[in-house]
């Protein structure tokens, strides 16, 4: 009753500050009340206020009942320890649907694909930084332009190809992170975010200024696509053959950021993640950490970069704006930091939902950020937060005292 209660003053409260606005209107000299739009806001809030203070009640019950039962396996335990078997034959399902998905769709819609995979590699990349080293990075966009701009360059100036200048885009990429990284290394929180996000802003506006080198806010056109053999392409084939190089690198991007997260130098990134003194007193080197991490996640934005120059043949800085770094960021946070299966799915929520929901597209900024609230007060973890690996030590004693785990 008492639920009851507040949440009938809260819809009364809200009626009260949008009577002006939603119910009061001025036609020709004449004042309209709107009563039907003062009913409809008095009834959506007072039913958001009971459903938000019902789950906010059914969060604490779940922490109660997690903390009673710690024993019992969550999801993502009975993931981790699901039939390798099993794991490995759904694997293999999705990469043969995804091999075969352009040759059953529209361009229109292998282009959503496209760009859905290059968010993964973008996503990844990031991963590695935010995820899995914990460092707070808003300037992901940048190094996703000088991947962008080194081909479209390399191109125009001296006339290399895109298969050169892949490697190169992501080459030139991670020495701009390691460069960045030098001046940031006593850095932590939010001031690396603002010196990250001001690295940002100053690459864009370079090139969006030096008009001689990089066309300025007219960006760079023509540049050409990724060529087959001199095979001459259609549109539709330059697209299913940008899809398949986009998927090859999203796999090998997978894989490599899967295995980095499991070796030493992944070891090394979650203990610099999870505290910096201790970190350096157990012999970790600091500096050479903080610059691999910076190092490796720019690679592959240089690296997505490359590819999104030669898929939409021309680009401007106005496609690497903050917004760009804060959609990345927001694919990791979403789908849970450290989680390479959970920035895929941040991917497809941010990605693939849009463009499936364009009949919502003037509410699409108003339902990203309710989402981004709802993620942070009641899965504040992440879609599929990342789990950590458990080790059983085979002695007795440790055992009975339940320190063996």
């Amino acid at each position: 009753m008492q639920e009851l209660k507040k949440s009938v003053l809260v819809s009364l409260w809200f009626m009260f500050l949008t009577f002006p606005i939603m119910v009061v209107r001025v036609v020709e000299k004449s004042v309209v009340l709107r009563w039907e739009n003062l009913a409809w806001i008095g009834i959506g809030s007072f039913v958001l206020s009971f459903v938000w203070r019902w789950a906010l009640r059914r969060k604490e019950m779940g922490r109660a009942a997690s903390r009673e039962g710690a024993n019992n396996p969550g999801l993502m335990a009975q993931l981790a320890g699901a039939n390798p078997a099993l794991v490995r034959a759904g694997s293999a399902l999705l990469l043969v649907a995804f091999a075969v998905i352009p040759w059953l769709v529209t361009t229109y819609q292998t282009n959503i694909l496209i760009s859905f995979m290059l968010y993964v590699i973008l996503g990844l990349g990031l991963n590695v930084i935010v995820g899995i080293a914990g460092l707070l990075f808003l300037g992901h966009a940048a190094f996703y332009a000088i991947g962008a701009y080194s081909y479209a360059l390399l191109n125009q100036y001296f006339g290399l190809g895109f298969w050169v200048a892949l490697p190169v885009g992501g080459i030139v990429a991670s020495l701009a992170g390691v460069a960045l990284a030098f001046p940031v290394l006593r850095l932590r929180g939010d001031y690396l975010a603002i010196v990250t996000l001001g690295f940002g802003e100053i690459v864009r506006l370079v090139l969006e200024n030096w008009s001689s080198l990089t066309g300025g806010p007219s960006g760079v056109s023509n540049i050409p696509r990724p060529g087959l053999m001199n095979m001459e392409l259609s549109v539709a084939g330059a697209n299913i053959y940008i899809y398949y190089i986009v998927f090859v690198l999203a796999v090998i991007t997978i894989v490599a950021v899967s295995r980095l997260k499991d070796s030493r130098i992944g070891r090394a990134l979650q203990a610099l993640r999870e505290d910096e003194i201790a970190c350096e007193a157990m012999g970790i080197d600091r500096v050479g950490v903080k610059l691999m991490a910076f190092g490796l996640g720019t690679a592959w934005a240089g690296f997505a970069g490359v590819v999104f120059a030669a898929k939409t043949t021309f680009i401007n800085p106005a496609s690497f704006t903050f917004f760009e770094s804060a959609i990345i960021l927001s694919i990791v946070v979403l789908g849970g930091m450290g989680s390479n299966l959970g920035v895929i799915m941040g991917s497809a929520f941010l990605v693939l939902l849009p463009e499936y929901m364009r009949a919502f597209s003037e509410y699409r900024m108003i339902l990203f950020a309710a989402a981004m609230v709802l993620m942070m007060v009641f899965r504040p973890e992440g879609l599929i937060p990342a789990t950590g690996r458990r080790y059983e030590v085979n002695d007795p004693e440790l055992a009975a005292s339940g320190e063996g785990r």
